[in-house]
């Protein structure tokens, strides 16, 4: 783990930031004494990062959000609808029983 003093951290962020994305931590301290530790993200909470952007897209009227992303079960045993005579998706569909 390094550690890095306040003036150095702010006179070389982007070094530090390098090595925390490498997955290295850094422990900042002030006169000796540590006072706060910069740490890579989880996937997880990386993750989590692109629905706060999503999130933030819906606030402002820029994106609908329906459902939680998620095909619910009962979807997988719902019939197909009959589709109009030359349909795409009926010529799609024919062509994946044909090429099974």
């Amino acid at each position: 783990m390094k550690a890095a003093k306040v003036s150095e951290l702010k006179a070389g962020l982007s070094k530090y930031l390098a090595r925390v994305k490498r997955g290295e931590q850094v422990v900042i301290t002030e006169r000796g004494k540590p006072v706060a530790k910069l740490v890579p993200l989880t996937s997880t909470e990386a993750a989590g990062r692109g629905w706060e952007r999503i999130r933030e897209l819906e606030r402002q009227g820029r994106l609908v959000v329906r459902g939680q992303g998620r095909v619910p079960e009962r979807y997988w045993t719902l019939a197909i609808p009959d589709l109009p005579e030359g349909s795409l998706v009926r010529a799609l569909l024919e062509d994946r029983e044909e090429s099974l």
